[in-house]
C-alpha cells in the first residue's frame, strides 16, 4: 500500500505556472504508474496526465498538452506536475493517484491509491 499527500496548489493569474508535488510512503515509489486527475465544482474528476513507472512513457489530455509536464523521481519518492501557461479554465483540485498496474493509465477507476487532492485557482 502506498500513501500519497500532494502540494503545491493555490492561486495564480492567468499565464502563471505552478508546480504540484506528490509524496508518496509506504512501498516503493517505482513500483506504481502515477496519474494526475481534476475535478471542477459540479463536474467529474477527469484525466490531465500519466505516467509509467520507470517515467519513459506519458500520456495528457488535450486541454493540457504543451503546457503540462508529468515527471517522477523515483529515488525521492515524489511525482511532479509542472503547470504552466495556465488558464481560468484549468482551476479545480487537483489529485495524484498510483496504481500496481503497468504501462501509462488514463483511466479513473483504474487507480488503487489518491491523494486527499490540493486546490488550484487561476484568476482571469
Amino acid at each position: 500500500q502506498v500513501q500519497l499527500v500532494e502540494s503545491g496548489g493555490g492561486l495564480v493569474q492567468t499565464g502563471g505556472s505552478l508546480r504540484l508535488s506528490c509524496a508518496a510512503s509506504g512501498r516503493t515509489f517505482s513500483r506504481y504508474s502515477v496519474g494526475w486527475f481534476r475535478q471542477a465544482p459540479g463536474k467529474e474528476r477527469e484525466f490531465v496526465a500519466a505516467m509509467n513507472r520507470s517515467g519513459g512513457s506519458t500520456n495528457y489530455a488535450d486541454s493540457v498538452k504543451g503546457r503540462f509536464t508529468i515527471s517522477r523521481d523515483n529515488a525521492k519518492n515524489t511525482g511532479y506536475l509542472q503547470m504552466n501557461s495556465l488558464k481560468p479554465e484549468d482551476t479545480a483540485v487537483y489529485y495524484c493517484a498510483a496504481t500496481g498496474r503497468l504501462g501509462v493509465i488514463i483511466t479513473t477507476g483504474l487507480y488503487d491509491y489518491w491523494g486527499q487532492g490540493t486546490q488550484v485557482t487561476v484568476s482571469s
